[in-house]
């Protein structure tokens, strides 16, 4: 009994039989956000972000230990047309000279099933934080290099940007794209 008690206590404590939180950077280079809504009655408008950083961590025993975090500079931002990106990066919507980041950290990763995932958290655009869900997927959790694909919506007016209301949706779809590589362990 006592050598099954010794055993037991042993395989509990011992750090290399439980599995490690995974780190990973953003890959910059092969990581898009997209934002699209309707204007004048139903035009579909969009505009992208580059330049994402950021880290996931990610442990498959434990979701409290997840932990997304994401900055991403407005400067970066293009839109279907230059006069859009011109208004979208002024003060008249993200106001670019004042506030030349966006931010994502999440506050919790929960795992739905089959590569699916909710992500809640907090996104922060010109200072103003607000909650938001994610709903994501991630291709092959278990490579070096993650592909994470994330879908929101957020109401412009609750960050501030309320302008050209009449003809602009208050509803801004968000698509996200991320490429992580591992870093390597120490």
């Amino acid at each position: 009994m006592y050598r099954l008690l010794a055993f037991l206590t042993v395989l509990l404590l011992c750090p290399s039989l439980h599995a490690a939180p995974k780190s990973y950077l953003i890959d910059t280079e092969n990581t898009a956000i997209r934002l699209s809504w309707h204007a004048f009655g139903g035009i579909l408008s969009w505009a992208t972000f580059s330049g994402v950083t950021g880290a996931v961590t990610l442990n498959p025993d434990n979701d409290v230990d997840d932990h997304i975090h994401v900055t991403i500079p407005v400067a970066t931002l293009v839109a279907s047309n230059t006069l859009l990106a011109w208004q979208l990066k002024s003060d008249m919507f993200f106001d670019a000279e004042h506030y030349p980041t966006i931010e994502f950290i999440s506050s919790r990763v929960v795992a739905q099933g089959g590569g699916r995932f909710r992500v809640f958290g907090t996104l922060t655009v010109r200072n103003i934080a607000r909650p938001v869900i994610l709903e994501a997927g991630v291709k092959d959790p278990h490579a070096q290099a993650l592909t994470l694909d994330a879908t929101t919506a957020i109401s412009r007016a609750s960050y501030g940007m309320d302008k050209f209301a009449l003809v602009v949706d208050d509803r801004i779809a968000i698509a996200i794209a991320i490429k992580t590589n591992k870093v390597p362990s120490s």
